[in-house]
């Protein structure tokens, strides 16, 4: 079965939200956290997408980093947050739950699926940390999963490749998996090639000086290093309208 291919760009602000929906990417995952694995958004930046962005749109569920084994109290926050989403006018949510064991969690996943209808559910990289990959497929298929975003259980999507080719010829058309981690636009023809995948997760991401006249050079604030402290993350404008350009 042929797919007409789909591009998501991970997207953590609005200035990358921004540039994603100026390349006419097919649709945009919002996210925080990045350099956690990603985590919920605010609402305010889920309202303003909305509101002023004529772009498809998903939203991460995920209330902390660390593993995807959750409290009570966590789920019951992601629930709220799947409201909110709802009520927001947002396309789609992106979950994740896994058992003690390393299965998946179907009993958890079914419902927050029931949860979001109408909106479209990705089952995110907690794919990745499962203990039987071609196992949790067919059970995410009994579900009703539309999406899977993996990197092929390796650290990028190029090294899962052979896993990723396998889940796509035994998703049967049913579920789209969605490549992710080290995606970008000067791969992913190859990875296209290589896969054949329906849909690919990716960024263009790069960083761009800060407005900021007034330096203080020597206090970090969480940048990696003093040297970024004042550089602002966002996404390459030409690198995701060629990857948008592959794709059509």
């Amino acid at each position: 079965m042929k797919y007409p291919y789909e591009i998501e760009v991970c997207c953590d602000s609005w200035e990358s939200a921004k540039v994603a929906a100026e390349a006419k990417v097919d649709r945009v995952e919002l996210c925080s956290g990045i350099g956690e694995g990603g985590l919920t958004p605010s609402m305010g930046l889920i309202d303003l997408v909305m509101q002023k962005l004529n772009v498809q749109t998903h939203v991460l569920i995920r209330p902390r980093s660390g593993d995807f084994l959750y409290s009570s109290e966590e789920i019951e926050i992601m629930e709220k947050d799947v409201e909110y989403c709802k009520k927001s006018g947002v396309q789609g949510v992106v979950i994740g739950f896994l058992l003690a064991n390393g299965e998946i969690d179907k009993k958890l996943t079914q419902q927050f699926i029931e949860l979001a209808q109408p909106m479209k559910v990705t089952f995110h990289r907690a794919f990745d940390m499962c203990k039987n990959p071609i196992l949790a497929l067919e059970e995410l298929k009994e579900l009703g999963i539309d999406y899977i975003l993996t990197s092929g259980q390796a650290a990028t999507a190029k090294e899962g490749g052979s896993l990723i080719s396998e889940l796509v010829k035994k998703s049967d058309g049913i579920i789209k998996i969605m490549p992710g981690s080290g995606v970008r636009a000067h791969n992913l023809e190859e990875l296209m090639i290589q896969t054949q995948a329906p849909a690919y997760h990716m960024s263009a991401r790069i960083k761009v000086d800060s407005n900021m006249e007034y330096q203080k050079t020597a206090v970090a604030m969480g940048a990696q290093s003093l040297e970024d402290e004042y550089k602002i993350s966002t996404h390459s404008l030409k690198d995701l309208q060629k990857a948008a350009s592959l794709v059509r």
